[in-house]
């Protein structure tokens, strides 16, 4: 009797340890309601009805609301929750064009960090509701992608915004990503930099990278966000948009202070395969990151993830210079049909450097002599067709065409086709006679970027050094008999991209003995 009686004793004890451990471990969970606002207020006013089978994600599971708009979502002292716009919807945009379409749930906000986090939030409201109205989404639409834009100053903000942004003004896309360093390293400068990007006039969706970190936050990759969340929501999220499904990943994973590498957090990736587990598996899948998909310590996880669909395209930006992979089973891609993943060209080309014109402004030259410059890519459907631009050039501005006529035996012609690829067909003919010659694809430096770099420290108006140069991918070259090309003539080079978009580049030499 004794011995049952202690037993018993220490098992009340047991159980009086475990029920607060288990109060302390309950799931809280956050309710609320996607609703058609038909007058714009942002508020869920009466007669103003909910909308089932939307998407609502609390950073890692998704949930769809009920006939009635309802959600349910299990939460923590630091979680977004997210709407995931659908198709022929949107989310109200700020005045500054950035989308709304999330709520912050830090209740005693970030910690101290030398770049502000979330302010506190306070308690949980008593229903977190997502405000949505119809807009016309066509099949076929533009967006506009932005590589890092990583200005250091206000001054590289006046450069993007004369250089890139004024040209766009008035532009007929539907939206823009800039695809992470949307500022380098100097995160005070998101309040000067977004309300330029918002006079473009379109909304914009962007995607964090390696130098909007809070570094004083690693190790421990969930405050290295905390003024990226701050100003813009979630480091990642998904929206659809007329028939393509868009995801917006965050890919720089920190170490420490200034270590990172290019992988998914667990929780990241626990969304990602819960998104695409809601995405009809013909839908066009459009993955939208920071640091190229080929860099990623986890990409074999999301090829698994991507290559059962017949529709897939990836973008990144962060190598600043410009370049298209198709990537197949060497790469450990094993879909049916290789997977193409564009490196998109830099808006602050070489980081703003670059001797400067008659404006003030560096020509900031990619190190692959590319301009720098963005990508419109049109959609339609579950098809896709990409055109760069450079920055204050004319769109048919293409290429450079470099002639050497140094050796004494032959001429030699370079093209570098910008956004060039395996796939594109370069030619060349001189002074419009006979038939286009194909020219040879071929991995060198741009001859016109190696000149620059080697006359550079003559220019006193430099705003700093150049990086050096690096191979390019889209180099086409031939070489022609001297004997044959003597005197004044006409090079015209004429190249047709994987898309069928054809562009002609010219250039008048006057070949000597």
């Amino acid at each position: 009797m004794r011995r049952i009686g202690f037993v018993l004793i220490l098992a009340v004890l047991a159980l009086a340890l475990v029920i607060p451990a288990m109060a302390q471990q309950e799931t809280r969970y956050a309710v609320g309601v996607v609703f058609d606002d038909t007058n714009r207020n942002g508020l869920c006013d009466q007669g103003e009805k909910g909308l089932k089978d939307v998407r609502v994600s609390n950073g890692r599971s998704i949930t769809m609301t009920d006939e009635k708009g309802s959600y349910r979502l299990p939460i923590n002292d630091d979680t977004i929750i997210f709407v995931i716009k659908p198709s022929g919807w949107m989310v109200p945009v700020n005045a500054d064009k950035q989308p709304l379409f999330f709520y912050i749930h830090k209740p005693k906000g970030s910690p101290k960090l030398k770049y502000q986090g979330v302010s506190p939030t306070g308690p949980l409201p008593l229903s977190v509701d997502f405000p949505l109205h119809r807009q016309n989404e066509p099949d076929r639409f533009t967006a506009l992608f932005f590589g890092d834009s990583q200005p250091t100053s206000t001054y590289d903000v006046r450069n993007l915004a004369h250089d890139v942004v004024d040209e766009l003004i008035g532009s007929d896309a539907f939206f823009g990503v800039t695809l992470g360093d949307i500022v380098g390293d100097h995160l005070e400068l998101y309040p000067t930099l977004v309300p330029v990007m918002g006079k473009i006039g379109v909304p914009w969706y962007y995607v964090k990278g390696n130098h909007d970190t809070n570094y004083d936050g690693a190790p421990g990759q969930d405050l290295t966000d905390e003024t990226f969340e701050r100003t813009f929501g979630p480091s990642y999220y998904s929206f659809d948009y007329g028939q393509v499904h868009f995801i917006a990943i965050n890919n720089p994973y920190f170490e420490n202070a200034r270590g990172y590498r290019a992988e998914l957090s667990l929780k990241q990736m626990a969304f990602l395969r819960n998104d695409l587990a809601m995405v009809p598996n013909d839908q066009l899948v459009a993955l939208m990151m920071h640091i190229p998909i080929i860099e990623m310590k986890d990409r074999k996880e999301i090829y698994k993830l991507l290559e059962t669909r017949p529709n897939t395209f990836s973008i990144s930006a962060h190598v600043h210079m410009q370049e298209h992979f198709f990537l197949d089973k060497e790469d450990g891609w094993n879909g049916p049909e290789p997977h193409h993943h564009l490196v998109n060209v830099t808006t602050c080309g070489s980081w703003w450097l670059g001797a400067v014109d008659e404006l003030l402004i560096p020509h900031t030259t990619m190190r692959d002599g590319a301009p720098n410059g963005y990508s419109i890519i049109t959609f339609d459907k579950n098809k896709y067709s990409i055109r760069f631009k450079a920055a204050r050039r004319p769109a048919d501005h293409q290429m450079s065409i470099f002639v050497n006529t140094a050796d004494a035996e032959k001429v030699e012609v370079t093209a570098n086709v910008f956004a060039g690829s395996e796939r594109s067909k370069v030619e060349i003919q001189m002074d419009g006679i006979g038939p286009w010659t194909p020219m040879a694809k071929t991995e060198d430096k741009d001859p016109y970027y190696v000149m620059m770099k080697k006359n550079e420290k003559g220019l006193k108006s430099q705003q700093g050094g150049l990086p050096d140069a690096q191979t390019t991918s889209h180099l086409w070259r031939i070489s022609l008999p001297k004997k044959n090309v003597l005197g004044t003539h006409l090079f015209q080079v004429r190249t047709t991209d994987m898309f069928g978009q054809t562009y002609t580049g010219n250039s008048v030499i006057t070949v000597t003995k």
